[in-house]
């Protein structure tokens, strides 16, 4: 069975883990410490004590913005991003969010697919966003509005 909860720094070395096997350019750990704390809010997904997976958003006003989410890569394809992201868009509900917010490599199918089910929108394009092993990628803008 899986449960879910927010995490805080003791979860560094899993948090860390997950990141480093999911993205090819993974937050440093000090930029991970920062995300855990101030504006910051997190959701875990766990089966016992191992951690499956995690999201990571961050409010600015009335907006919030998915600024990571990440599932071990033995643990995808079995609908945990698509719980991890549903419990972001409900934390934004709870919270009476304007509009939801993400950033998603344009080279990203899967996410990009996930993202489109559950509602979000392309915005824009930020030109050469993302770092890969041989340049840069654009970033595809999607969002998501509350109606108030």
């Amino acid at each position: 069975m899986i449960s879910f909860k927010p995490v805080d720094a003791s979860y560094i070395s899993q948090l860390m883990a997950i990141e480093n096997a999911c993205h090819s350019h993974p937050w440093t750990e000090k930029t991970m410490l920062s995300c855990l704390a101030g504006r910051y809010f997190n959701l875990a997904a766990f089966q016992g004590d191992d951690m499956l997976g995690f999201y990571i958003g961050e409010q600015a006003g009335p907006d919030y913005t998915l600024m990571d989410i990440c599932v071990a890569p033995k643990h995808q394809g079995q609908g945990i991003a698509k719980q991890l992201l549903n419990a972001f868009i409900e934390h934004g509900e709870q919270h009476q969010a304007e509009n939801l917010f993400l950033e998603v490599r344009e080279s990203n199918a899967p996410a990009i697919g996930l993202y489109e089910s559950a509602g979000f929108s392309h915005m824009s394009v930020r030109k050469n966003y993302y770092p890969t092993a041989t340049g840069n990628e654009d970033a595809i803008l999607m969002g998501m509005s509350f109606s108030l």
